[in-house]
């Protein structure tokens, strides 16, 4: 009996053709002898570098006692503010999220005396952002984990390298947004989630 089952396993592994999956681009660029292995390849390495990108910002935030984005959001203040502050939509845009989304987590961050929020001189409607000062202690504190976190991350680029990553990811930025567009005509909810 053991000795039937065992060929009929072999007949029907022999008759069992290997199965072939559609390509997952159809983009010539993308592929290579027809094959989409590579691009395969690069978006789980995407994914990879992206998780990873969020285990540090969480742990960054974690050390300020902040949430990963709203450390990105502080950050990004810290850099833009210049010598009056950045507007929440200069914000956004830098960030590319929504002015809703920098409303609600720069107004927590306000709470926690982090950030300085104040009228616009020049647009009474808007406001701008700065970095209070127990935010900027915060960034002090931990500024030498940033860039320590920062120089092994990304310690594999030498500078010609820097500069082709640089501009693929902002080519992707961009691109991106296309693909984010294109599954929220299917399911809206999609849109928010992504910002």
């Amino acid at each position: 009996m053991s000795t039937n089952r065992s060929k009929r396993g072999s007949r029907h592994g022999a008759k069992a053709a290997p199965s072939v999956l559609p390509a997952t681009t159809s983009r010539r660029a993308l592929l290579k002898g027809g094959s989409d292995r590579d691009f395969r390849a690069l978006v789980h390495d995407l994914l990879t570098v992206s998780s990873r990108m969020e285990l540090v910002r969480a742990h960054l935030g974690a050390r300020m006692g902040v949430s990963g984005p709203q450390y990105s959001v502080l950050i990004a203040i810290a850099h833009l503010q210049g010598g009056s502050g950045v507007s929440v939509s200069d914000l956004a845009e830098a960030l590319h999220v929504s002015n809703a989304f920098i409303a609600s987590e720069t107004g927590k961050l306000a709470q926690r005396r982090l950030l300085h929020k104040r009228v616009n001189p020049h647009d009474r409607r808007g406001v701008l952002l700065s970095i209070a000062p127990a935010g900027r202690i915060e960034i002090g504190e931990i500024g030498e984990e940033i860039r320590a976190i920062n120089d092994l991350f990304f310690g594999a680029l030498d500078a010609k390298a820097f500069v082709a990553l640089s501009a693929a990811v902002g080519a992707l930025v961009t691109s991106s947004r296309k693909a984010i567009q294109y599954v929220s005509a299917e399911e809206p909810d999609k849109l928010e989630a992504a910002e």
